[in-house]
Formats: C-alpha cells, sequence, structure tokens
C-alpha cells in the first residue's frame, strides 16, 4: 500500500468517525432537546443563547455529521477537491469546539481533547494529501 493510499485511508475513517459520532450525538440532541438522553445537563447553556440542545444539535448533525459523511464519500471517489475539504472538516471541527467550550464556559478533558485529536490530524491528512497531489 503505496504513502497516499494510507493517508487516504486514514483521512476517510477520521471523517466517518467523526461523521457517525456527530450524527449520533446531533441526532440525539434533535431527540431530546432537553439533554437527559446523552445525560447533558440543561445547565450547561446557562451562558448560551440557547434554551434547550435542538439548534447546536441541528447544527452538530449537519456541520460535522453529513458535511464530514460527505466529504468521506467523496474521498472514497477520489475526488480531486478531498484533501482541501479534508482540512476544512478539520479546521471545522476545531473552531466548533473552541466555540463550544466559550460558550459553556467548561473544558470537558475526555471529550474535548480526543476531538482536538481528530480535528488536527484531518487538517494534518488533508494538507499531506494536497503536498502528494501537488508533487505528482
Amino acid at each position: 500500500m503505496s504513502m497516499r493510499t494510507s493517508t487516504r485511508i486514514t483521512a476517510i475513517a477520521l471523517l466517518f468517525f467523526n461523521a457517525l459520532s456527530a450524527m449520533y450525538g446531533g441526532g440525539s440532541l434533535i431527540y431530546d432537546p432537553s439533554g437527559d438522553f446523552l445525560q447533558m445537563p440543561i445547565e450547561l447553556l446557562e451562558h448560551t443563547p440557547f434554551r434547550s440542545y435542538l439548534i447546536p444539535g441541528m447544527i452538530l448533525f449537519a456541520v460535522n455529521g453529513v458535511f464530514n459523511l460527505w466529504v468521506g464519500i467523496i474521498g472514497l471517489r477520489r475526488n480531486r477537491q478531498f484533501p482541501r475539504l479534508t482540512m476544512l472538516c478539520g479546521a471545522v471541527l476545531i473552531i466548533w469546539l473552541t466555540i463550544q467550550i466559550i460558550m459553556i464556559r467548561d473544558f470537558f478533558v475526555y471529550a474535548h481533547v480526543p476531538y482536538y485529536l481528530v480535528g488536527l490530524l484531518l487538517a494534518l491528512v488533508g494538507f499531506k494529501l494536497s503536498l502528494q497531489n501537488r508533487s505528482s
């Protein structure tokens, strides 16, 4: 397996992981906007413009869920835009997490650190794929 292929497979796996977890989390928040289903206290929203988890759940489902799924699928199809879109998915995830932490005024190591790493890895593998495409 070539380095390019293994990098692309890594990117696709990260995209699908992020997509599925965001679709599960976002879908759960849409299903139960109180947050009870995911054991998320509504008090986390105290300093945000939201009174329930419905809108954050919809955004999470669409932006980090459906968008990452779509980018993963175009990666399977070897679309030329895949490297740039992968970097974008990483950046969006990092921005999402940062805004979330600022808004809820809390940092959850076991939730935020792994997803920051996923965002960073998505940005890095997307960048690496972009460089590999330029050199070929």
